[in-house]
């Protein structure tokens, strides 16, 4: 047998911290409370702390700087020349939605089965906010209820690789990298058929019945494919048209 090990006390603050960022309840880019206030918190010395933070930091989950201690952006590595690539690739969205197909109905599914009760209200919220948005006719802040019910449902789903890998992609979606969510939600009718379908997805995971929930979410990606298809095909005419009118500039009177 090998003797026991007491942990150093640095060393279990460190896994406790790494244990919250790994569980997506510190999450990349957040700041942490002023290192007084999280050493009351935490129910240790600063000097413990401090060195705990300097563990993480040279893991590469905390950076640390003049403003305080923030989460680093540890998928980056991955999302940052994975985006580049997408953005100069036609083909690019329509892999996206397909993996978002693949993953958006199991994570559901998992959602309805496990999502706790705090889990729960939570989504309840969110499906609130998106009423109250769409009611409102603010198509800027239900497509932020869309991605925030989203990220619940993985979150609900407690697979922590899903959840992390679908946030970096979240992200990534936030800022534009696969489309225009506004041009999504604009989209003629798209508004009333996003709202059903989102509706659908949460009050299946909220009824706990996993394969209406999972259906309504692969329903949802496949209908958000076909609308996003119609769009690109939209504009594609738009500018070839465009195209058409301004060929004078190009030819000799």
């Amino acid at each position: 047998m090998e003797p026991v090990r007491n942990l150093k006390l640095s060393d279990a603050i460190a896994d406790h911290l790494e244990q919250l960022i790994l569980e997506g309840a510190l999450r990349p880019g957040e700041r942490l409370a002023p290192e007084r206030e999280l050493a009351d918190k935490l129910q240790v010395s600063r000097p413990s702390l401090r060195e705990a933070l300097e563990k993480l930091q040279r893991r590469g989950l905390i950076e640390t700087g003049r403003s305080g201690a923030f989460v680093t952006q540890f998928m980056a590595p991955l999302t940052e020349p994975l985006a580049v690539m997408m953005q100069a690739n036609d083909q690019a969205l329509l892999d996206y939605l397909e993996y978002r197909a693949l993953v958006e109905g199991e994570a559901a599914r998992l959602a309805a089965l496990r999502a706790t009760e705090p889990e729960r209200e939570a989504m309840t919220a969110c499906l609130d906010k998106m009423r109250a948005a769409h009611a409102k006719d603010d198509p800027t802040d239900e497509a932020d209820a869309d991605a925030d019910l989203h990220m619940m449902i993985y979150e609900g789903s407690h697979n922590l690789v899903m959840l992390h890998i679908m946030r970096a992609f979240s992200d990534m979606l936030r800022h534009g990298v696969f489309y225009n969510r506004h041009q999504l939600y604009t989209h003629p009718g798209a508004r009333e058929e996003l709202l059903r379908q989102h509706l659908d997805i949460g009050e299946a995971v909220l009824a706990r019945d996993a394969e209406r929930a999972r259906q309504a979410a692969s329903r949802h990606m496949v209908a958000t494919a076909e609308t996003l298809r119609a769009i690109r095909e939209e504009q594609t005419r738009v500018a070839r048209a465009l195209r058409r009118m301004g060929r004078s500039e190009f030819v000799a009177s």
